[in-house]
């Protein structure tokens, strides 16, 4: 079992600037892709970014140039700096680890983008 927590989730005003984290815990040498997805009111769940083990990342059209994706040196947290935030991004941000054969999502963190 892997166990996420996120954290970071704000009220910020448009153009401005947000860094969520995500710690992780439990088999944590099981991790294999780690990446954070939003789900805004009304909508589905969608994928932000993910890095793979090896560091290789992987960006969603809305939010490549403005959002970086990066793990920290345990790889047992993984981080998603955001800038030039808008009122689109407004949403409950997830965190995800993968591992061979489970996928494992942390409760969520809320991004709130004000005009």
């Amino acid at each position: 079992q892997v166990h996420l927590v996120e954290s970071g989730g704000d009220l910020v005003q448009a153009g401005g600037s947000l860094r969520l984290s995500c710690a992780a815990s439990g088999i944590i040498f099981s991790i294999n892709d780690m990446g954070w997805y939003r789900q805004a009111p009304g909508k589905q769940r969608e994928l932000v970014a993910t890095i793979t083990r090896s560091g290789n990342t992987n960006y969603a059209d809305s939010v490549k140039g403005r959002f970086t994706i990066a793990r920290g040196n345990a790889r047992t947290t993984v981080y998603l700096q955001m800038n030039s935030l808008k009122q689109e991004d407004t949403a409950v941000y997830y965190c995800n680890a993968r591992t061979i054969g489970s996928d494992y999502w942390g409760k969520g963190t809320l991004v709130t983008v004000s005009s």
